[in-house]
């Protein structure tokens, strides 16, 4: 568990705003803001409040305005809060989404904190019309804890009680353990991007075929 961090503005070299979204539903790409969980490649990509808020405006939750305004106003104390607040979602989300995926049932603790912070989010949301229908929507100009974190419960919750939870997977490439949400017709998508981990997957092979390494026929 990294240390809260005062810090409103995004570490140097961070990915946290460069992220690839690949996970097919808002909360499995925020649990993907950790790499490679358990392993010796590990890296945690929040690692302060500006790390969070740059992965915000990446997937759409907050506008870089509204960040603008949100690091001039911020105290130390809040940016802290932020950080520990986004961090304690985003376990419980890997939880209850790790867990699925492994085809166990989530922790009851896990399912609780979603719930509860969707209820404290719920306040601050309006019904907004969208081309399929309306949808919740929160004003990141108005209040930012809410606005980051009210969507990203909401989709978690939303994942739970309306899809096929057999479609929820954990990418087979080593050392990534990221999380996705197989749209695919016959369920069949094994990696977070193919053109990463499916490609890794593949030069592994070809490595162990020139060797003789007898893995590959368990590859």
């Amino acid at each position: 568990m990294i240390s809260p961090s005062s810090s409103v503005a995004p570490r140097p070299g961070s990915r946290a705003g460069g992220l690839p979204q690949i996970a097919g539903v808002l909360a499995l790409d925020f649990c993907n803001s950790s790499s490679g969980r358990g392993g010796p490649r590990h890296q945690e990509h929040l690692q302060c409040a500006g790390d969070v808020l740059a992965w915000a405006v990446q997937a759409a939750l907050v506008s870089a305005a509204e960040v603008r305004k949100a690091e001039q106003a911020l105290r130390s104390s809040e940016a802290a809060a932020l950080l520990h607040e986004s961090l304690a979602l985003r376990e419980a989300v890997h939880e209850m989404a790790g867990a699925l995926a492994r085809g166990r049932q989530p922790e009851p603790a896990a399912l609780d904190r979603l719930l509860a912070v969707q209820a404290r989010c719920l306040p601050a949301a309006r019904l907004e019309q969208g081309a399929q229908g309306y949808r919740l929507a929160w004003d990141g100009g108005r209040e930012l804890l809410p606005a980051l974190l009210g969507p990203i419960a909401h989709s978690a919750v939303k994942l739970l009680l309306e899809s096929d939870l057999r479609r929820i997977k954990r990418c087979g490439g080593e050392d990534c353990g990221w999380l996705f949400f197989d749209q695919t017709k016959n369920r069949r998508r094994r990696w977070c991007e193919m053109s990463v981990c499916g490609n890794r997957a593949k030069q592994r092979r070809l490595r162990r075929r020139r060797t003789g390494d007898p893995a590959v026929a368990r590859a």
